[in-house]
């Protein structure tokens, strides 16, 4: 038995939210041949909510870049940012002039005027609903377990904060105005391990497939990492190969070439 361990964004769907039926047969055939599929998202599980990506079925879903796992709706494992840090957290890269979102297991977190007629904060406003709150209004009494940041040129200095929070965090930069802020000990390879654990499945018997910066450390830490062809330079540099893009029937393309389907 193999496990395998899908990306959402970039890799499931596209940008609007859209996932390929090749993909949808894939993982079925997939599951069907007696392996388990998993999400393995930088997302927290308040932001996986769409109907078409759920509905796919899959085993679980580890989520927040590995500061979570859910098995058939319980939480097998979840990490929480004290409050007291978040709350220094938050202080402090405001400093720099960031302009967080904080993610968590039930809720998002932001303010307004941060993201005013920016395409992010519409998508999750738009996808979000109610359980989309402020940052203010809820002020130290956030339920989170890491930060998505817009990080505005030539204004904020990444760097600086860095040096502030490297120890505390992971600093995922996505391009110059966008870093994600994930614990120190957490990201996508260390929920691997946990599944692992779990059902006795051995490393090598793991498929990670990404695209993008969130994705390296799973892409390497697995028993094969498989960069979509759609996705960053750094992503194919860390994979053990390349499939096809998203578009382009690259999940199905690639459960194939590994004969798993």
């Amino acid at each position: 038995m193999k496990a395998v361990f899908f990306d959402i964004d970039g890799t499931l769907w596209d940008v609007n939210s859209v996932i390929p039926e090749s993909t949808v047969e894939a993982i079925h055939a997939l599951q069907k041949n007696g392996h388990m599929a998993f999400i393995n998202t930088g997302r927290t599980r308040a932001f996986i909510r769409r109907r078409n990506l759920l509905d796919i079925g899959f085993d679980g879903i580890c989520c927040g870049c590995g500061t979570m796992l859910e098995i058939d709706g319980k939480a097998e494992y979840y990490y929480r940012i004290p409050e007291d840090f978040a709350v220094y957290t938050v202080e402090t890269i405001r400093k720099y002039a960031f302009r967080p979102v904080l993610e968590g297991r039930y809720h998002l977190y932001l303010d307004d005027e941060d993201f005013a007629e920016d395409f992010f904060g519409m998508k999750l406003k738009e996808e979000m609903g109610e359980d989309l709150w402020t940052i203010k209004d809820h002020w130290g009494d956030w339920e989170i377990s890491k930060f998505s940041c817009s990080t505005p040129q030539p204004e904020a200095d990444v760097k600086a904060a860095k040096q502030v929070l490297g120890k505390d965090y992971a600093f995922m930069s996505h391009n110059p105005e966008v870093v994600e802020l994930v614990p120190t000990g957490h990201n996508k390879a260390t929920i691997i391990d946990k599944v692992c654990e779990k059902y006795g499945i051995a490393l090598e018997d793991t498929i990670a497939i990404g695209d993008g910066v969130n994705d390296l450390e799973m892409l390497r830490h697995a028993g094969t990492g498989v960069a979509m062809g759609s996705g960053s330079d750094e992503a194919k540099a860390a994979a053990d190969m390349v499939t096809t893009g998203l578009k382009e029937d690259g999940i199905m393309n690639v459960l194939k070439k590994l004969t798993l389907i």
